[in-house]
């Protein structure tokens, strides 16, 4: 049996007035994900546990199958084991956003992406920062775009630090990090802040009418996990396809192998059937793969419903649509796709609320078939909910049958 996971990051939303009341996956044009939630199951999965703030990296561990109560110690670590960053027992790592303040004294958000700044350019910037202020208590590694990694060595992880994507449009200063030894970060970030305000990069951009990576923003900090195999769990050798570090670096904690794609942005550019065709070429040697695309949510957090409904689109034509287009080559096989949580349009953040799932299986005795499209509001009417949301990988790969078998009215 071959198992594959297509996971549109962000998908689920609210209902809109400017949609009639509907929402982006409501809207969207998606006959092939309509299609597997109408010829197989549909439901909805719990990924955010009581307490835990909404985002990718803690709802993807509850699929991944990991409880987030046990094992989740921050993104900042997931990020770091994506870059090749060895983590000592002592080390925490933090997400370090490059991103655009307004210039005045208790600076505003402008931008948690730095204008979605280049990767060549944010690779300079973040060189040049190594350079100025690392030493024995700090190291500064590149990631992609705005995203990359901060170690503080033999730090503090008694620190409360707020995700900037939360705070855009608002003064900075009383979400700075709060806590334990956090003087220390706060002069790193003013004099990041210093450093930046001159930089070459920065000119260039602003001369081309782009916003200046002219902050660093330190926050999802946290020790290396200890997370069991998903190969040694289920006797299956896996990989994960994903632009966002945070993703490659759950997976390679998870045992899963990074597969790269070429154009693969984490933004609504991204090669989306790329994706695809990279994970059908890996499960001739896999058995396992987990496909991960990033653009909803990115829409979500700029308020763009037209640019989420394209995203979602995109999702279900050159991602599920060629996975699906290839299905019956594969042999027996188990096919998901889901939204991890929803990044409301209202919000521009994440939210807990469950996300629908749907799955679709070549063993066609493992289908519900109830005919109902893949919509928030299709897979609350289908009376199923997983939750917690870790037992749902479980489901999936060793006991998808039975479970299917007991849902005489698709109702756990």
């Amino acid at each position: 049996m071959k198992y594959l996971v297509l996971l549109g990051d962000g998908m689920a939303d609210y209902p809109l007035p400017g949609l009639g009341g509907k929402t982006p996956l409501e809207v969207a044009y998606t006959p092939h994900m309509d299609w597997i939630a109408g010829k197989g199951t549909i439901g909805l999965v719990d990924t955010i546990p009581q307490g835990f703030t909404p985002g990718s990296d803690v709802a993807i561990m509850s699929i991944l199958g990991y409880d987030p109560l046990k094992y989740y110690t921050g993104r900042g670590p997931l990020e770091a084991a994506s870059m090749g960053v060895k983590l000592g027992e002592m080390d925490i790592a933090y997400r370090c956003n490059l991103v655009t303040l307004s210039n005045d004294g208790d600076p505003v958000m402008l931008d948690f992406t730095a204008g979605h700044i280049s990767t060549s350019e944010a690779r300079e910037i973040v060189k040049y920062l190594q350079e100025k202020l690392s030493g024995d208590e700090c190291d500064f590694f590149p990631g992609i775009s705005y995203r990359h990694i901060f170690v503080w060595h033999n730090g503090s992880d008694r620190i409360q630090t707020t995700p900037p994507h939360d705070i855009v449009g608002k003064r900075t200063g009383e979400y700075l990090p709060q806590g334990d030894r956090s003087d220390f970060l706060l002069r790193v970030m003013d004099e990041a802040k210093i450093l930046l305000r001159n930089h070459p990069a920065n000119a260039r951009r602003i001369a081309e009418g782009k916003r200046p990576a002219n902050a660093i923003w330190l926050w999802g900090q946290g020790r290396a996990p200890q997370l069991s195999k998903i190969a040694e769990k289920y006797g299956l050798k896996g990989g994960m396809i994903s632009a966002v570090d945070l993703l490659k670096g759950l997976g390679i904690y998870a045992g899963l192998t990074p597969i790269e794609v070429e154009g693969a942005t984490g933004y609504i550019d991204t090669n989306y059937r790329g994706k695809a065709e990279k994970a059908l070429e890996a499960l001739r040697v896999m058995d396992f793969v987990f496909v991960h695309v990033e653009a909803p949510d990115e829409m979500g957090h700029e308020g763009n419903v037209e640019g989420k409904i394209k995203a979602i689109e995109d999702f279900d034509e050159k991602v599920v649509g060629t996975v699906l287009e290839a299905l019956p080559k594969l042999g027996p096989a188990r096919l998901m796709v889901l939204s991890d949580h929803p990044t409301p349009i209202t919000l521009r953040t994440h939210a807990s609320s469950p996300s629908p799932f749907a799955v679709f299986s070549t063993e066609l005795q493992e289908n519900m078939g109830k005919g109902l499209s893949f919509s928030e509001k299709s897979a609350e009417e289908s009376g199923l909910l997983i939750s917690p949301g870790t037992k749902l990988l479980n489901l999936f790969i060793q006991n998808w049958s039975s479970f299917i078998s007991k849902q005489d009215l698709g109702v756990q």
